[in-house]
């Protein structure tokens, strides 16, 4: 059963490449065992991702348990997963447009069974241990920016955060309106927001607003897609830069299926899918 549909893992694969440097021989180590294709192992990885599998348990004669952790960290070392992320997020931007005018920013608690350096004690799972992330869209739900964080952590502190991380991008104008649920509603979130230049679009504490009544409900959206990768959904990885690895490869894959969904609508390609994805 295959992870992703072609149509997506295909143009994710193809950029992936391109971002891989060049190597002089394919022995590692300069011994005579011929390395495993980069190909073979970013299949696998993504099976992890979607499946949320463990390595031993989707390692096979092709691929073993430790080459899928080596060569994962060696991919972490070289920053390629943020690379094929912010790759996403131009392709997105010239075919189709991000509609960064409207801001949406929220967090989703989920499972770190295993603890590591972003877990905390979940204040929704009986204080077991859980992680926090906090993520940006546009208009559209397409991930602009994103921070993890322990699951004991305020929503409020990571606003910020959050927000410098799609604005070191350039994907948050000046003027910009962020819309919050009530859990942001305070004064000094406010002067933040204004600090940054932007408008702020906060449910009031205590007065009923309906989810469609704003633009929070792609926020909410684009948790369910990020939680049908399992990997995030009950993430067993201890250390940080891990964590954000799968967060970063987790957002190309929802921007590049978007992206597919998106141009069927407008345009023809070698490989476009039958029917709208």
């Amino acid at each position: 059963m295959p992870a992703l549909p072609p149509y997506i893992i295909e143009p994710i694969w193809r950029e992936f490449r391109a971002l891989l440097p060049e190597r002089k021989t394919d022995h590692p180590l300069g011994c005579h065992r011929r390395r495993v294709p980069d190909r073979v192992v970013f299949e696998k990885l993504v099976q992890v991702l979607v499946f949320g599998c463990a390595y031993e348990r989707i390692a096979d004669g092709s691929c073993s348990e430790s080459t899928l952790r080596r060569r994962r960290d060696e991919w972490i070392e070289l920053g390629l997963a943020e690379s094929l992320r912010r790759a996403a997020l131009k392709s997105y931007d010239r075919f189709i447009g991000l509609e960064s005018s409207e801001v949406a920013v929220d967090c989703c608690i989920t499972k770190a069974p295993c603890g590591g350096e972003r877990s905390g004690r979940s204040p929704v799972d009986r204080g077991k241990r859980g992680i926090k992330r906090s993520v940006a869209v546009d208009a559209n739900g397409i991930p602009l920016g994103s921070v993890t964080a322990p699951a004991n952590r305020h929503d409020s502190p990571l606003l910020v955060p959050t927000l410098e991380a799609a604005r070191e991008l350039g994907l948050l104008p000046e003027g910009a309106r962020v819309h919050l649920d009530r859990g942001y509603d305070s004064k000094p979130t406010r002067e933040r927001l204004r600090g940054l230049g932007l408008v702020a679009e906060i449910s009031r504490k205590g007065t009923p607003a309906p989810l469609n009544a704003t633009y929070r409900w792609v926020i909410e959206r684009t948790n369910s897609w990020q939680n049908a990768h399992k990997k995030l959904l009950w993430c067993t990885e201890r250390r940080a830069r891990v964590v954000e690895f799968w967060m970063a490869l987790s957002e190309a894959v929802v921007i590049v299926g978007r992206l597919v969904r998106e141009g069927w609508k407008r345009y023809r390609w070698e490989g476009r899918p039958r029917r709208r994805p």
